[in-house]
């Protein structure tokens, strides 16, 4: 059952804003006020649902609620015993592939992108096959041959931190209740930091992955914004035929394994994905909707890229992507232990959960920024 969030969503737009523009301290206070209002919202929803819902099993089961595996109610039991969690054991593997799960299924935008769960790989490989078929005597000798080469990349990986504060009182419901809401808990946080990573990451100088947003120097390594290839206007008609026709071309291009441009374009059907600022979202709408000769209002757009959102793209620009030309992953975890430096928080401990995970383009060409130029003045089609 999805948790229903009351202050959550707007925090989190407040905290990417203060990404863009604020100071650190701005940053620092976003962060805090974005986690406090997860862990407030996961709780008072999980309250609600203990005080009005039964507590059998079979009857939870079947209405879609959580029933744990064995290892984990011995798990969570022990946190409930213990007071708190362990330093010594990570969450059990169950739980962290539902994390996993939960990530996906209830974040779009991760799905688009491709999340993996690599565990514990380290590299990745890439082949670019190259050659000809020729024709020839049926009989005779072998004409031509098919070549790949091969690049091989390590994975960087990175922690990304998200904290769990777990009020006392939470700790009277039991295992079942206590799991459900660390595991909400650490997938939102994580969301959120994954998001905004895969988005707008400044890369190994900032200890991020390499942002969609991001534009890496070949001889340097430097990260940087991209630069917008161009402006759109997503005007009606043949405008925006011709403004899209010019992003698909842009994103079919290839690199070789040497670094060149290659000749041939990669097949991009059906891949391409949008994403714009909620803000920008329904003018881009608004421009691309027409009134059919059955009075019916119709939105589309030619080429059908895939739509979604993120608060992470700077409002007054679009992102075009292509499905699995993106690295996002992610690796193991640490074990949770108490966060004691920061955040006291009063009848509660904060915890923090680590992940490993990592994110880069395989290209230059695997993402493109525009610039976005909505008149909204003109009635749709004019």
């Amino acid at each position: 059952m999805a948790i229903r969030f009351n202050n959550f969503e707007e925090k989190k737009l407040a905290f990417a804003q203060a990404t863009q523009d604020g100071t650190p301290e701005e940053q620092s206070k976003a962060l805090n006020e974005m986690l406090g209002a997860l862990a407030s919202d996961v709780q008072s929803d999980i309250m609600s649902q203990v005080n009005t819902q039964m507590a059998d099993n079979a009857v939870l089961q079947s209405r879609g609620q959580n029933v744990l595996t064995s290892e984990e109610m011995k798990y969570f039991n022990a946190v409930v015993e213990d007071g708190g969690f362990k330093e010594k054991e990570t969450l059990p593997v169950t739980t962290q592939e539902r994390v996993f799960e939960d990530l996906i299924n209830d974040h779009p935008l991760l799905d688009k992108i491709g999340l993996q769960n690599l565990g514990a790989v380290t590299e990745f490989i890439y082949s670019d096959p190259e050659g000809a078929a020729v024709w020839g005597d049926l009989f005779g000798g072998i004409k031509g041959q098919l070549n790949a080469a091969f690049r091989k990349e390590k994975i960087t990986q990175l922690k990304l931190t998200a904290f769990i504060p777990l009020a006392n009182d939470m700790l009277k419901l039991g295992p079942v209740w206590i799991e459900r809401y660390v595991r909400t808990i650490i997938k939102e946080a994580m969301a959120v930091g994954l998001e905004r990573g895969f988005i707008a990451g400044g890369g190994p100088a900032k200890e991020e992955p390499i942002g969609l947003l991001k534009s890496v120097d070949p001889e340097t390594g430097a990260v940087s914004d991209k630069v917008a290839a161009g402006t759109l206007t997503f005007e009606p008609g043949r405008v925006v035929i011709n403004e899209l026709r010019d992003v698909v071309k842009l994103l079919a291009k290839k690199l070789k394994p040497d670094g060149t441009d290659s000749d041939r374009p990669k097949r991009i059907e059906g891949k391409v994905v949008m994403v714009t600022n909620p803000f920008d979202t329904f003018d881009i709408k608004a421009n691309a909707t027409i009134q059919n000769a059955s009075g019916v209002y119709v939105t589309n757009l030619p080429f059908n890229p895939d739509p979604t959102e993120s608060v992470f793209v700077p409002q007054g620009k679009v992102l075009f992507f292509v499905r699995g030309e993106y690295t996002a992953a992610l690796g193991g975890t640490e074990p949770i232990r108490e966060f004691k430096e920061t955040m006291a928080l009063e009848d509660a401990t904060v915890y923090i959960a680590k992940q490993y995970a990592t994110g880069k383009p395989k290209d230059k060409y695997a993402a493109q920024v525009y610039n976005l130029n909505l008149d909204l003045s003109q009635p749709a089609g004019a």
